[in-house]
């Protein structure tokens, strides 16, 4: 719950406590503090106990923590029975990149048996598939404005 506080901010809270409260009404505060904090943790606690006997038998096993979305999203890509990391493996990013590249530029995708040369005509280096994404266009490469799609 207070995993960002730091050391000198919890002293600081501290020293404030003492200052605010006095040393002899501080435990009173602590102790009046952590009941009511307990009760809070009861009333929440029940009110989940609750929702669960409502939904009935066939969400016993529902989470609350699940109704987070980066949380339920995280659980369900973790679930292997999707096959998702078949997909994952089986993309391969800078392939992708390289051939919509070439799309953007006009120029033909080369396949393994005709890679000799192909891209030599087009003016631009493309080694063994990788596309250099930090070089800039050149002029007659940008593609003509369009203002009526901004």
């Amino acid at each position: 719950m207070f995993n960002d506080i730091g050391p000198l901010e919890l002293v600081t809270l501290v020293v404030l406590a003492v200052l605010v409260f006095g040393p002899d009404k501080l435990p009173k505060v602590i102790q009046d503090v952590t009941r009511t904090i307990r009760k809070i943790r009861d009333f929440s606690e029940s009110a989940k106990d609750d929702i669960r006997q409502e939904l009935g038998p066939e969400f016993k096993d529902f989470e609350f923590e699940d109704l987070n979305p980066k949380t339920f999203i995280r659980k369900q890509l973790d679930n292997d029975d999707l096959g998702l990391k078949e997909i994952r493996n089986g993309f391969d990013l800078k392939k992708e990149m390289a051939e919509v590249t070439d799309a953007v530029h006009g120029r033909e995708t080369e396949t393994p048996s005709s890679s000799s040369g192909s891209s030599s005509s087009s003016g631009s280096s493309s080694s063994g598939g990788r596309v250099d994404m930090t070089k800039k266009p050149e002029e007659d490469d940008r593609p003509p404005f369009d203002a009526d799609a901004t």
